[in-house]
């Protein structure tokens, strides 16, 4: 049967709670299939807000009750310990307790990751959890792990990265076998550092992962590979700097339009072909990214994310838990704990 249920964290984001609830409503009008959302916030605010809807589809809506919200300037750890009727809480032990098939918030990304460790616990096998992203390519998006969500990492986490991204790609994106790349300074498996050099012989010998190779940043935009896999540190950097592209493309080109003196129908022109180029850099045209490694299915947002960004979170939870990536990935590692040690 097809995942319905998806609890939304009405309390993440920049301007939360309106954006999420007209987000939630938004999704929920976009499909006829079978969906339903649990807003999780403070009860009466959220009701307050659903009443001012009169488009809101009520029998679709439900709320949890969630007192406490988790702000994005406070330290995950300590929240999550002393926030434990949060939003971020309550929604995850929804997801936890079967009454909702996936998690979906934009507010703040560590505590949700400490929150699903604590709650939803890791899949077998897996030590690090990552959050994987998407980096815009001449022929689609390639998938990055890790975007940020492991700084240091093992050449064996490394590995892991690739493994998780393989059963995603293949369970979510339909690409079979997906290619595998290991982010490097050169092509030749002697290149980088120890790290890199050690995880190059791991992805070699792994035999469930199609690894085709070091790639070097230059050939990201031409697409490399299907899952490019680096530790959270150059990921995050990585993709921070892929997402100043969707601005920085725009004042660049605004500048030399001018310095060239266009007619206002070529800036016009000239203009719509850039936005659609722009799309594909914008953190927040894909919607959320997933957390993966976690035994249950949660979708990270960004904060600054739009009542349509939230609606396409809700959309990607829901084919993230009909494709059950979480099972997915503990039948991966339990295989390849097996075979390790054959």
């Amino acid at each position: 049967m097809a995942a319905s249920r998806i609890a939304v964290d009405a309390m993440g984001g920049d301007e939360a709670p309106e954006t999420v609830v007209d987000g939630a409503v938004q999704a929920l009008h976009q499909t006829q299939a079978e969906l339903s959302v649990l807003l999780v916030g403070p009860e009466e605010q959220l009701r307050s807000l659903l009443a001012s809807r009169p488009d809101a589809p009520e029998q679709r809506l439900r709320v949890i009750d969630a007192p406490e919200a988790i702000g994005m300037g406070e330290a995950p750890s300590t929240a999550v310990k002393q926030k434990t009727d949060s939003s971020i809480h309550r929604g995850l032990a929804a997801h936890h307790d079967d009454h909702a098939d996936a998690f979906v918030s934009a507010g703040n990304t560590g505590a949700i990751m400490a929150a699903s460790m604590f709650i939803l616990q890791r899949i077998p096998g897996v030590e690090r959890p990552s959050i994987a992203g998407f980096f815009p390519t001449l022929e689609g998006s390639s998938v990055v792990l890790d975007i940020g969500s492991n700084v240091d990492c093992r050449p064996a986490h490394l590995l892991q990265f690739a493994r998780m991204g393989t059963v995603y790609a293949r369970q979510v994106l339909k690409t079979d076998p997906p290619s595998v790349g290991l982010l490097n300074i050169g092509e030749e498996p002697g290149k980088g550092n120890e790290q890199v050099k050690a995880a190059h012989d791991l992805l070699h010998d792994a035999d469930d992962v199609h690894f085709v190779g070091n790639v070097e940043g230059g050939d990201l935009l031409f697409y490399a590979a299907d899952i490019i896999i680096c530790d959270g540190f150059v990921g995050n950097a990585l993709l921070k700097f892929g997402e100043s592209m969707s601005t920085v493309l725009s004042d660049m080109c605004r500048q030399e339009m001018e310095q060239q003196g266009l007619a206002p129908e070529q800036k016009q022109l000239v203009s719509g072909v850039l936005d659609e180029v722009r799309e594909g850099f914008d953190p927040e045209a894909l919607g959320g990214a997933p957390l993966l490694g976690v035994n249950g299915n949660v979708l990270v947002g960004h904060g600054s994310s739009s009542p349509d960004v939230i609606a396409q979170m809700i959309h990607s939870a829901r084919t993230i838990a009909t494709e059950n990536v979480a099972h997915a990935l503990e039948d991966a590692f339990q295989s390849s704990s097996q075979s390790s040690s054959a």
